[in-house]
């Protein structure tokens, strides 16, 4: 049902007024930037901030969405801005402190750079505001004050478990397609897999970088392959860099004989599980880190609570393919709780 309502010149003017002040802040953010107005339940003006690495990955994208929701049902007032790129720690910074200067009460972040970043959530904290990072640790961690994430050592070690059971006692010559030098998420999801699988860095026959993209996977896994022919196991650090390294794979006739393994769970690399292009990824849950985040901020703006410590949003093995002793569920599931 639509409503059609005259505005009187008044009205629009207060309107124009309105959008000044709106298109003033969002131009104030990084990379990109805006704000969403929800009322209802009666939080007042409580502001909450919302910071991704980009606007542009469907797991931010799912992050925000899951925010927008829980800023709705709480009745109170969302902002948010993201990096240009991965890795704009600089975009990161100016948000923060534009947040700080428009009132939030709460920062939920998503660190581009784990390190650089700790000087400006230092000082938003210092202002009184509550920072939560989500999904990236920050280092040191106790730079935030709350952390809500997987679990991203148990979620590599979930699929380096499985690539164990799946090779029944064949020679692993392993590939890690990683993330970046330094990135927190990147390094535990590798030492996970590591620990799963029962194995070493030195086990590793060629490790490279994809910044957790699908072309940057691709090339890769080609030099990977030039460098060692016979690698029968693939870690990737995401499943862009999985299907990378499939069509890869698959440009030498090899996609049938090498096990990938990922870590993400969206709805195209849980497609791609049951499609048999990876053989097992790990699924986390962004909407989930972002809803508690708000209600974290609500709770802190209601009776000065803070959030603290790490809370774990959870992470499910998926594949459909089970090997036993090793805990998973079945692509049906996936698809049903992916992002993206």
């Amino acid at each position: 049902m639509s409503r059609t309502t005259r505005l009187s010149s008044s009205l629009l003017r207060a309107a124009a007024i309105t959008g000044v002040a709106a298109l003033t802040l969002t131009a104030c953010g990084s990379g990109s930037g805006s704000d969403s107005a929800s009322s209802g339940s009666g939080s007042g003006d409580v502001k909450v901030g919302l910071i991704t690495k980009t606007d542009t990955n469907p797991f931010f994208v799912k992050m925000k969405e899951g925010a927008e929701k829980a800023a709705k049902s709480e009745g109170v007032k969302l902002m948010t801005a993201a990096g240009k790129f991965d890795g704009d720690n600089a975009g990161q910074v100016t948000a923060i402190e534009n947040m700080v200067a428009a009132g939030v009460k709460g920062i939920l972040i998503t660190p581009s750079d784990s390190k650089a970043i700790v000087p400006a959530i230092e000082k938003a904290k210092a202002k009184g505001v509550l920072v939560i990072a989500l999904d990236t640790p920050t280092e040191p961690e106790s730079a935030v004050d709350a952390l809500f994430a997987t679990d991203n050592l148990k979620a590599g070690q979930l699929i380096g478990e499985y690539a164990k059971a799946a090779m029944a006692g064949k020679s692993a010559k392993i590939a890690a397609l990683d993330l970046a030098p330094g990135v927190s998420v990147g390094v535990q999801r590798h030492n996970g897999f590591l620990k799963g699988f029962g194995a070493t860095d030195k086990d590793v026959v060629c490790a490279q970088d994809t910044g957790g993209d699908q072309a940057k996977g691709q090339t890769a896994m080609e030099n990977c392959l030039q460098k060692e022919p016979d690698i029968n196991v693939v870690y990737t650090i995401n499943e862009p860099a999985a299907l990378g390294a499939y069509t890869a794979l698959k440009a030498k006739g090899r996609e049938k004989d090498v096990l990938i393994v990922s870590v993400d769970g969206g709805c195209t690399g849980t497609q791609a599980v049951k499609d048999g292009k990876i053989a097992a990824t790990s699924q986390q849950y962004p909407l989930k880190m972002a809803a508690e985040g708000v209600k974290a901020v609500v709770t802190y703006a209601k009776d000065g609570k803070k959030a603290s410590g790490y809370t774990d949003t959870g992470v499910t093995l998926i594949t459909d393919k089970a090997q036993t002793g090793v805990d998973s569920k079945d692509t049906a599931f996936g698809l049903e709780n992916c992002w993206g």
